[in-house]
């Protein structure tokens, strides 16, 4: 190309390590580099942060990589003010202010910036985001600002603006009063061209013919007339089929529509469906008593959706199933946990056109391979969809696909369904859409037979260096309790002091981080109202006790078992009787000679130091005792039922962080007078780490089986275990307290057969069955 590229973007998210790998890798090309102010905490949001961010990204540039300070060119991250949230106030003169100190102290660095973003409360009102623009521009460039992202017709000419909008607008940018924006929210409805902001419910629809009114209901999402409309339109046909066929169908012909080129999200979408469900059961007993109709609609196609055996997880399949409902897809949803005799038997018992499966623990991608290999032997050809958080299109073509000779699609998200099953059903498009889909499972099966495995040491040489530590400097903290104690009703209003809620966005495919993704231009406005009513919906769960939190956690004497990598658990600190033992796997990767092969139980003290160390175990659990998610589910209202379904995740992990936080300052206490707020131990501020069964840092499941036991979490909790040990109730977390002050989490990656072999014989497992537990860790073929 000519002239010089812009790679956009890096930052220090995911660590220094692989921020200096990217960047050196966009010099070797010769480009200039964006870098965002974003680092392992999450986005710059302050002025400190941002400049401080910034400061740390260009001295690893300069300094360790010797870039051309000149290639800098920084984005300190530009957010939405006016929003109504006190925080956000500042958002624009701290931007504008850490532009300045940039400018200031990193020479020849710029600084970039998306400058639409600072006016996205007043979408709609293109007068007055025009004077926003160009009143946020006129002091970001006499700050330093090098270049920005704005539309060029929103942009105006500083001194054409009127004064009294002049005023307003500057009031916001430089945050000069508290109320300025609200000021300017009333002064915008005057401005020629704006549109006025915060009316009331408008019920002008409700002058449209019945028809108009549910295509109108349904594509906004609004139940509250539908019986209603429902009735009056079954009054004007011949038969009540007729409403389903024409308004309600022409209604959710548009809501497909809207959300298949991403006009609409998935919370609206729901939202939809709920309508149109309530709708249509109002409409059944009607149709049911018309003997001389056939059924229900004509649908697309029938499919049917299941959780695999032994995986409890449910909500991203209930909004697949959503989703290809609203699009006149007739769905078998049958549930969780669903044995694959059950699978197949309700899939030729139903006549489906498709079966999809659903899972999130690692075990369930066996149980997919298993399903569909019974399908090849009992002469199934129907179309199988895989999805779920932990398959893949990789792990589809290479353990899946080859079990069965029907086609094999892997749909990555509920925003891929309805494509996918609308080309297999259709005559005219199945042919070239299943030789697109072979083709690709083969080129990828191609790829991976190809690609050079990750280089792995041996398990000798990975314990040879481990992380190292000077333990003569370190006593580990003596707990304040030895034993098991249990955690009873814990007070709902305290766990949502400490509610994360970045993944509950994740739940309704809004991509984003929190809080940025509510201003974000695409799907900020859906993610503010999908919060709205998380919001509503989480007062009602605490203020009358929906849902009841509770669990047990233990703290126990250990020491590093011999061969450095399992942890011997004792009954007390006389350390005499052993109760067992905990194992845990360690990194194998080759690494640079300074680089380390890190376990679990380097965070411990080694038993040749003669500490004294501890360890500790924990499991909570949000249950739904009174059958709300049930009440709604029946009702036909899946968008309350997903959305309580979210909150109790987002409340189980709440409770899992409170609980952690009462073991630091209380139960251990090695961090009695820690400063930190809610919102910064979601951030992992504090000292220690809560890795979990399962996940990276550790992720052989079956280390749950000693973790229920020693602690009782099935009398204690009420938790129980499934065969492929995901927890029940679904929204459950379990895990280890490790105390040091700089453990960390890490990812185990690939292994090697030899400590498959003796991590087998350590557990007095079979090589082939912890293979099967630790498939996704395998550095080899099995």
């Amino acid at each position: 190309i000519q002239g010089k590229s812009i790679v956009n973007s890096i930052s220090l998210k995911e660590g220094e390590a692989e921020f200096l790998r990217r960047a050196q890798l966009v010099r070797q090309y010769g480009a200039a580099v964006i870098v965002m102010a974003f680092d392992e905490l999450g986005q710059a949001d302050t002025r400190a942060r941002k400049v401080d961010i910034c400061t740390r990204s260009y001295r690893l540039l300069v300094d360790k990589l010797h870039y051309w300070p000149e290639d800098i060119i920084f984005d300190p991250n530009i957010f939405a003010v006016a929003t109504g949230i006190e925080e956000h106030n500042a958002y624009a003169v701290d931007f504008i202010e850490a532009t300045r100190l940039i400018t200031q102290n990193l020479p020849y660095a710029k600084v970039s910036g998306g400058v639409s973003n600072v006016s996205f409360s007043f979408r709609g009102n293109e007068a007055v985001r025009a004077a926003i623009h160009t009143v946020f521009l006129y002091y970001a460039v006499q700050a330093g600002l090098s270049m920005g992202i704005v539309n060029a017709g929103q942009l105006g000419v500083y001194a054409d603006i009127p004064a009294d909008l002049l005023l307003h607008v500057e009031d916001v940018i430089l945050n000069r009063r508290p109320d300025a924006a609200e000021r300017l929210v009333n002064f915008a409805t005057t401005v020629q061209g704006g549109v006025a902001q915060h009316q009331g419910e408008d019920l002008a629809w409700r002058q449209g013919s019945v028809n108009e009114r549910l295509t109108h209901a349904l594509v906004k999402g609004i139940a509250t007339y539908v019986v209603e409309d429902a009735e009056e339109a079954r009054l004007t046909v011949s038969h009540p089929i007729e409403v389903i066929e024409g308004p309600l169908m022409d209604g959710m012909n548009v809501v497909g529509d809207l959300f298949g080129v991403g006009k609409m999200f998935l919370p609206q979408v729901v939202k939809s469906a709920r309508v149109m469900k309530q709708a249509v059961a109002h409409l059944i007993p009607f149709i049911e008593a018309a003997k001389a109709l056939a059924g229900d609609t004509r649908s697309k196609g029938k499919i049917l959706l299941a959780t695999v055996k032994g995986d409890v997880h449910d909500i991203g399949k209930n909004i697949v199933a959503v989703v290809l409902q609203c699009n006149n897809f007739e769905v078998v949803n049958m549930g969780v946990m669903v044995p694959c005799e059950k699978i197949l038997a309700t899939a030729k018992a139903e006549q489906v056109n498709i079966i999809g499966l659903s899972g999130l623990i690692t075990p369930s991608l066996e149980e997919m391979a298993y399903v569909a290999g019974e399908m090849q032997r009992l002469g199934f050809t129907l179309p199988l969809l895989i999805g779920g958080a932990t398959t893949s299109r990789v792990h589809t073509a290479v353990k899946i696909a080859p079990h069965y000779s029907g086609v094999t699609v892997y749909v990555p998200d509920a925003s891929r369904a309805v494509g996918v099953c609308s080309q297999l059903l259709s005559d005219e498009l199945r042919p070239a859409f299943v030789a697109g889909v072979r083709a690709d499972l083969e080129r990828v099966r191609q790829q991976h037979a190809q690609k050079k495995g990750v280089p792995l040491v041996s398990l000798e040489v990975a314990r040879a260096t481990p992380w190292d530590f000077d333990w003569s400097q370190y006593v580990p903290p003596k707990p304040q309790f030895l034993g098991v104690h249990t955690l009873c009703d814990v007070s709902l209003a305290e766990l949502v002091r400490y509610i994360d809620w970045g993944p509950f966005f994740q739940t309704w495919d809004l991509a984003g981080s929190y809080p940025a993704i509510l201003e974000d231009a695409i799907v900020g406005e859906s993610a503010r109202a999908v919060l709205a009513d998380a919001q509503v919906m989480l007062q009602k769960v605490v203020q009358e006790n929906w849902l009841v939190a509770r669990g047990v956690l233990g703290i126990f004497a250990v020491q590093v078992a011999p061969n450095l990598d399992d942890v011997l658990v004792f009954e007390d600190d006389s350390r005499q009787e052993l109760k067992g033992t905990w194992h845990f796997l360690r990194q194998q990767a080759e690494k640079a000679s300074d680089r380390r092969h890190w376990c679990l139980t380097d965070f411990l003290a080694p038993s040749r130091t003669g500490l004294k160390d501890y360890l500790g175990a924990f499991a909570v659990t949000v249950d739904d005792p009174k059958g709300h998610i049930v009440a709604y589910e029946h009702a036909q209202d899946d968008y309350n039922a997903i959305m309580l379904k979210a909150l109790a995740d987002r409340l189980v992990e709440a409770c899992a962080e409170w609980a952690h936080a009462k073991v630091r300052q209380e139960y251990w206490g090695y961090a009695k007078n820690e400063p930190w707020s809610p919102e910064e131990m979601i951030q992992e501020r504090y000292q220690g780490i809560r890795p979990a069964p399962g996940y990276p840092s550790c992720p052989d499941h079956t280390e749950k089986l000693p973790l229920f036991d020693w602690l009782e979490v099935g009398s204690r909790a009420g938790i129980t275990l499934t065969e492929n040990l995901a927890m029940l109730p679904i929204s459950s977390v379990c895990g280890y307290y490790f105390s040091h002050p700089e453990s960390r989490y890490f990812a185990v990656g690939k292994i090697g057969r030899d400590q498959v072999q003796e991590y087998a014989n350590r557990k007095g497992m079979t090589e082939e069955r912890v293979a099967r537990w630790l498939a996704p860790q395998l550095g080899y073929e099995s």
